[in-house]
C-alpha cells in the first residue's frame, strides 16, 4: 500500500540519511520498512553532492551532463539492485548502524552502475525509448537545441550520451570507495565490485559480438545472458550483501547459486518480454531484439529446432526478420508465429521456471527463508525469476526438465560456459 505523505514525512525525518560514509542514524528495522524509499532518498544526498562537485569544474558539465545522470538514476527503475543487495544482508543477519549505512551507499552505486549500462546499451542498440521516455542519447541531443534526426544531432547526443554513461561508472566507483567499512568487508566488497564491472562489460561485448559473428548457438547464447544480465543484476549484488554481514563460504556458496539461477531466469523471461511484451507496460518497443539481431536465446532456441526439423519456411522467416532494421510488423508477427511453432518460446518459459525452482532451492540452503529477512529476500528472488505470465499455449505438461531433458543445473552449467561448479 502507498505511503501518505505525511507518513513518508514522518519516516524521513525518524531516518535521517546522511550523504558520507559513516554510520548512518538509521536503523535496519526503519529502512526495512521502505528499502526503496531509503535508497532513493540517499541516491539524493549522493547525487546532489556530485552535482555540486560538477558545478565547481564548469556550470555547463553539471547542468546539462552531470544533472541528466542524476535525473535518470533518481526518476525510474524498480532499485532491484539495492534491494537485493539489503535483503540479502539482512537475510544474512546483518544491520547495524555501519552495515546500514554501507548497505544504502552500495545500492546507489549498484543504481549507477545501471545507469551507465543503459545508457551505453541504448546508445549501441539505437533504443529511442527508455521507461517510456526518450532515451538519453535523445534526449541530450534535444537538449542541445539540435535534432536527433540529424547528423549532427545523432553524434553529438550519441557521444555525449558515452561521456554520460561513463560519468555514472565514475560516481559508481567512487561512492563505493568513500563507503566506511571494516578492512576485511572491504576486501571482500572491493573484489566483488571489480568482478562485477568486468563482467558487465565482457557481457555486452558478447552481445555486440554475438550480432556480427558467426556463433549463433544456443549455449552461447546462454552464456551471454549470464553474463550481460544474471551476475551484475542477481548474482553479485546478493553476494555484496552477504559480504556486508561477513556470511560465511557455506552460506556465500549457496546465495551465489541461487543469485545465478534467479538471474539467468530473470534473462530469459526479459528476452521473452522483448518479443512478446506490451510496450504500455515494458517502456520499450517490442521486437527491437529481432531489428537488433540480438543474439538472445529465445532466437537461438528457435534456430536450432527449426533447423533439426529441417523446417526450411521457419529458417527463411528469421533469417529475412532476425537483424533486419527495417522488419515490418507483418515480419514480426511472423517471427512470433515461429517462436511459437518450434517450441522455443515454450521451451525457454519451462527453463525459466526450472531456473526459478533451484534459485528457491539455493536460498533455503544459504539463510533461513523463516526468518523476517528470509522471508523477504524469498519472496524478491521469486518476484525476480518470475511466475508464468501468459504462458504459451503450446507448452506440453509432460517435460519435467526442460527441452532434452535438461535440469537446471545443467542450464547453469552452459551459461558458465561449460564448466562444473
Amino acid at each position: 500500500m502507498a505511503r501518505t505523505p505525511a507518513v513518508e514525512h514522518s519516516f524521513a525525518a525518524a531516518c535521517p540519511l546522511p550523504v558520507g560514509p559513516g554510520p548512518s542514524p538509521c536503523g535496519a528495522g526503519a529502512v526495512d520498512a521502505d528499502v526503496v524509499g531509503a535508497v532513493l532518498r540517499t541516491a539524493r544526498a549522493v547525487l546532489t553532492e556530485r552535482v555540486a562537485q560538477a558545478s565547481e569544474i564548469d556550470a555547463s558539465f553539471a547542468e546539462e551532463l552531470a544533472g541528466q545522470v542524476r535525473d535518470f538514476t533518481l526518476e525510474g527503475g524498480k532499485r532491484l539492485r539495492p534491494r537485493l543487495l539489503w535483503w540479502g544482508m539482512r537475510a544474512c543477519g546483518a544491520g547495524d548502524a555501519t552495515s546500514t549505512a554501507a548497505a544504502l551507499r552500495l545500492g546507489v552505486a549498484l543504481e549507477l552502475i545501471q545507469t551507465c549500462a543503459l545508457i551505453h546499451d541504448d546508445v549501441m542498440d539505437h533504443s529511442r525509448l527508455r521507461r517510456g521516455k526518450p532515451a538519453v542519447h535523445i534526449g541530450l541531443a534535444a537538449s542541445a537545441g539540435l535534432s536527433p534526426e540529424s547528423e549532427r544531432g545523432s553524434a553529438f547526443g550519441t557521444s555525449a550520451a558515452v561521456l554520460a554513461g561513463d560519468l555514472a561508472l565514475v560516481w559508481a566507483d567512487d561512492t563505493v570507495a568513500e563507503t566506511a567499512l571494516p578492512t576485511p568487508v572491504r576486501r571482500r566488497v572491493g573484489a566483488i565490485w571489480r568482478s562485477m564491472r568486468t563482467e558487465m562489460v565482457a557481457g555486452q561485448f558478447l552481445d555486440l559480438h554475438g550480432q556480427v559473428a558467426g556463433d549463433s548457438s544456443a549455449a552461447r547464447a546462454l552464456r551471454t545472458a549470464c553474463l550481460k544480465s544474471a551476475l551484475y543484476s542477481v548474482e553479485r549484488p546478493l553476494l555484496l550483501g552477504a559480504a556486508l554481514a561477513d556470511a560465511d563460504e557455506r552460506t556465500t556458496a549457496a546465495l551465489r547459486l541461487a543469485g545465478r539461477s534467479a538471474g539467468i531466469a530473470f534473462q530469459l523471461r526479459d528476452d521473452l518480454l522483448g518479443v512478446f511484451g506490451d510496450p504500455g507496460l515494458t517502456g520499450k518497443p517490442s521486437g527491437d531484439d529481432i531489428r537488433e539481431g540480438k543474439p538472445t536465446y529465445l532466437l537461438a532456441v528457435a534456430r536450432e529446432r527449426a533447423g533439426a526439423a529441417d523446417d526450411e519456411k521457419a529458417l527463411a522467416v528469421l533469417g529475412r526478420a532476425v537483424g533486419n532494421p527495417d522488419v515490418t510488423e507483418d515480419d514480426l508477427g511472423n517471427v512470433r508465429d515461429v517462436l511459437e511453432a518450434t517450441g522455443a518460446r515454450a521451451h525457454v518459459e519451462r527453463e525459466a521456471e526450472h531456473l526459478g525452482e533451484e534459485a528457491v532451492r539455493r536460498l533455503g540452503e544459504a539463510v533461513d527463508i523463516g526468518s523476517y529477512g528470509g522471508r523477504q529476500l524469498l519472496g524478491l528472488v521469486r518476484a525476480v525469476s518470475g511466475g508464468r505470465s501468459n504462458p504459451s499455449p503450446t507448452a506440453p505438461a509432460d517435460e519435467p526438465h526442460g527441452h532434452d531433458g535438461r535440469t537446471a543445473d545443467q542450464v547453469l552449467t552452459t551459461a558458465e560456459g561449460g564448466h562444473s561448479r
